[in-house]
């Protein structure tokens, strides 16, 4: 049992800083040696270690992944990030044309490909439009995060969430759709309060520069009316059918995988295998834990003291504070093994999305989105602090989270 819990230890440290200090293993590879590592200690055995991994959430992730990464090799997303940010507006009205469009986009092809796809082409557009990209990348940041909430497929913690509490498409998008909607005029009005008077760049003479802007393939018009299409019918199984969602997301990236103008391998270049390594790893490593019985000795001395993660308002409260310990994905991961899927189902599905989401605007390394935003930026030479995300983030994240918890409350008292 104490190397299991030392093991365990060691990858959530990783989860949280990063990388194991001393040494260059990220996130991913903990996940990978923590899980390898339970098996060699005996912890878990090898066929306990497959048997752990939820083949369901890893095989809905990669396929909506696949059709996600299908926009991106069709030219889809380069072709909509220009048309937004060359739209003849108004700073302000172009914010809200950003988080509309990070918000929709997020809720419907998985909020961390679309911030890859579009960051470096709002950068870029910015720049060249003599606009501080800075408020534009933060809205369209905030507006992922709180956005991807709306939907199962939102976010890989959502579709974790989903196929776990075992609810359907319909009624997810019921639970949260409200409040990740309400969330957008929030983002919008911060962002264009903070940063008025402050939508050009300080230095005039600073410009794009173009042999740093992203590779972008032309709109291959075919292809995306392709990947609209698939998508579409993906959408429909899911609203009006019962089939397994992971069936569906599957069957979609096969069609999309067979193509005479587009080879598979640049559409599975786009797809996050270190994403889905991650959440096997930490299947595994989480499974392994559980067997000491450790975790369930906590959750019941924690019950004595009136804490219970049943109580979605308690839910969404440590999810909140977990998600910005051990990001998202670790966060919910950890927790939904030990709700009760029996009971109001749609407000712990809401408590544990909207805590995990809405809080990931606090700080940058809160969400993957915020990584990639901060990151990305600072390949033009833009450099978005840990102070600046944190200044507009923290408000944003409040306002959001009191709006949220609200809407949770009243989902645990109608239920």
């Amino acid at each position: 049992m104490d190397l299991t819990l030392l093991i365990f230890l060691l990858v959530y440290v990783v989860m949280g800083l990063g990388k194991l200090p001393g040494l260059r293993v990220d996130r991913t590879g903990a996940a990978v040696v923590g899980a390898l590592a339970m098996i060699v200690v005996g912890s878990i055995s090898a066929k306990g270690a497959w048997m752990a991994i939820d083949y369901r959430t890893v095989g809905l992730l990669f396929g909506l992944m696949v059709v996600s990464a299908s926009f991106s090799v069709s030219g889809f997303y380069g072709w909509a990030a220009r048309r937004v940010a060359l739209l003849p507006l108004r700073p302000a009205q172009l914010v809200a044309v950003l988080v509309a469009v990070g918000a929709g986009l997020s809720a419907v092809l998985t909020k961390d490909v679309v911030a890859v796809a579009m960051v470096p082409l709002l950068v870029s557009l910015t720049l060249a439009r003599k606009l501080n990209p800075t408020p534009f990348l933060l809205a369209f940041c905030f507006a992922v995060n709180t956005g991807s909430t709306a939907t199962l497929i939102g976010s890989p913690q959502n579709m974790i969430t989903g196929q776990t509490l075992g609810i359907s498409f319909n009624d997810f998008v019921l639970a949260t759709g409200v409040p990740a909607v309400l969330s957008l005029p929030i983002v919008w009005a911060m962002i264009v309060f903070m940063y008025r008077g402050k939508w050009q760049l300080a230095n005039a003479g600073q410009a794009a520069d173009p042999a740093r802007a992203p590779a972008v393939p032309a709109l291959d018009r075919l292809e995306t009316y392709k990947s609209v299409l698939v998508a579409l019918a993906v959408m429909a199984a899911f609203v009006f059918s019962g089939w397994p969602h992971e069936l569906v997301a599957l069957a979609a990236a096969s069609v999309l995988l067979i193509s005479r103008r587009i080879s598979s391998h640049d559409v599975l270049g786009h797809v996050d295998g270190n994403l889905l390594l991650l959440i096997a790893g930490l299947f595994v490593v989480n499974a392994a834990m559980a067997a000491t019985g450790l975790p369930q000795q906590l959750l019941g001395s924690l019950e004595h003291l009136g804490m219970n993660l049943n109580d979605p308002l308690t839910l969404y409260g440590v999810g909140a504070v977990l998600s910005n310990l051990v990001g998202n994905n670790p966060a919910v991961m950890l927790l939904v093994p030990y709700l009760d899927t029996a009971v109001h189902v749609d407000a712990t599905a809401a408590a544990l999305v909207l805590g995990t989401g809405f809080s990931s605007n606090l700080v940058i390394f809160g969400s993957l989105a915020g990584i990639i935003t901060v990151e990305q930026s600072a390949l033009f030479g833009v450099k978005i602090s840990f102070g600046e995300f944190f200044r507009a983030g923290g408000w944003i994240t409040l306002l959001t989270m009191l709006m949220a918890a609200l809407w949770v409350l009243f989902l645990g008292l109608a239920t």
